[in-house]
């Protein structure tokens, strides 16, 4: 019998703490869509994806209704469209971004990811053309998001990948500039990218991946959170239990709604995703969960090691509840989406490098930073290498996503809206690393990656 006490817990996490299933991922694979002929490769991709995820926002809201848990988004992954469009003579890959953006708005989800491509040892011709494209598709697409892997632990870092991505988050922030450059804001560049992450903007379907299948993403800081407030003052030992114990519940109401999904798509399950995803809603920050913790203000000292442990007992007590996990697990910092991080920039204690050491050891990277418009595209290389490196040196997923935003500086704010946010325009140095990202090449994998 179902314990009181414990629905009434349910109800005060989701209605007080602002818990909630984040997305989830239909994964799709493209992989028998290619064609010599693009436009028939095209009308093959949008025929699989509206036939595959025909039902995924009626289901999702229906899970939502009878268990009365929030679903925020639902969303769709596919094979990296460099893979597929390469068959086909095309010279230019848009078309393919806007069939994939008509196909996200026919079945009604939020977003749609994989107009991507995996460089982290070279390029091929589909990935040169995809490449090239991006600034233009997500400019004239709405629902598109787009990520390319420019490094591996096993491979070290493309630096002439590097060196272009720069290039491209410059093209894209250019045009969308009536929008702040929010066209950034759907493009991830990645070291170790994983094939089963269901979070946007870097999604994608991996190759190694089944046909089709269900990843979740699941919340929930504010929960922890709460948790915290009951342990004021306790030692880290307490701490850490009770962000377990935490962790454990919130992963269990995600694997109840992918165990749903999956049964009534007909679609098997895939993973779970662990990853606390903050809202720039109050009450649901992963920034006032460290200063629970007793940091003043985030971004002071002993920031990097509350995050650490956050990340670590995140995983220790979610992967005791879920079947699979997968996907990128730990904690999200991104900037503009977390009210706790917005108010440490503004007060001052909260800077980019500062944010470069936390990611080695939160999630993911540099998310949703917002820097001035006239930031070059070698400082923003530069700062893509920085962060390639932590990931590949430490054998983790690392991620920048910057939005240079056109016409603004330092102090400004711009707003994005929605689960986007806004985001104050931090300062980057302003020393010069163009020599630096201009050799090109390749940096080496490190030497503790040879494993065989």
């Amino acid at each position: 019998m179902i314990n009181q006490n414990k629905i009434m817990e349910t109800i005060k996490m989701i209605e007080k703490e602002k818990l909630d299933i984040r997305t989830i991922t239909m994964g799709i694979s493209l992989r028998d869509c290619c064609s010599f002929d693009g436009a028939k490769s095209r009308q093959k991709i949008y025929d699989k994806i509206t036939k595959y995820a025909e039902n995924l926002v009626k289901v999702g809201n229906e899970i939502e209704a009878e268990y009365g848990i929030p679903i925020i988004n639902k969303r769709i992954s596919v094979t990296p469209i460099a893979l597929i469009a390469e068959s086909c003579d095309d010279k230019d890959y848009v078309e393919f971004a806007k069939t994939l953006d008509r196909a996200a708005s026919t079945v009604g989800v939020n977003f749609i990811g994989g107009y991507s491509a995996l460089v982290h040892k070279g390029y091929s011709k589909g990935d040169r053309i995809l490449i090239s494209s991006i600034p233009e598709a997500l400019s004239v697409t709405e629902k598109v998001c787009s990520s390319i892997n420019v490094a591996t632990s096993k491979n070290g870092i493309n630096m002439d990948a590097v060196k272009e991505m720069g290039q491209i988050i410059k093209k894209t922030a250019e045009l969308t500039k009536e929008q702040d450059g929010l066209g950034c804001a759907k493009f991830v560049v990645f070291a170790n990218a994983v094939e089963d992450n269901p979070f946007m903007a870097g999604a994608f379907h991996g190759i190694g991946e089944a046909e089709c299948i269900i990843n979740v993403g699941v919340s929930g800081p504010g929960t922890v959170k709460s948790a915290l407030e009951t342990v004021k003052g306790e030692s880290f030992n307490i701490v850490a239990e009770t962000i377990k114990k935490t962790a454990f519940k919130i992963t269990k109401m995600g694997q109840l709604v992918a165990t749903e999904a999956s049964r009534r798509l007909n679609v098997p399950f895939g993973i779970i995703d662990l990853s606390l995803a903050p809202t720039p809603a109050i009450g649901d920050s992963v920034a006032h969960i460290l200063e629970e913790m007793g940091i003043e203000s985030c971004g002071g000292h002993g920031t990097t090691a509350a995050l650490a442990l956050l990340n670590d007992a995140v995983k220790k007590g979610g992967v005791m509840a879920a079947s699979q996990v997968g996907g990128l697990s730990g904690a999200f910092i991104p900037v503009s989406e977390d009210a706790g991080m917005i108010d440490a920039v503004l007060k001052g204690s909260l800077n980019l490098e500062k944010l470069e050491a936390m990611t080695c050891v939160c999630s993911v990277g540099l998310d949703m930073i917002a820097i001035p418009g006239d930031t070059s595209a070698e400082t923003i290389s530069a700062i893509i290498a920085d962060e390639a490196a932590i990931g590949v040196i430490n054998n983790k997923t690392t991620a920048v996503r910057l939005i240079p935003v056109p016409g603004k500086g330092v102090g400004e704010m711009v707003e994005f809206g929605g689960l986007l946010g806004r985001a104050p325009i931090m300062p980057v140095s302003k020393y010069s690393s163009a020599d630096f990202v201009n050799r090109g090449g390749q940096i080496p994998a490190p030497i503790h990656s040879f494993k065989n």
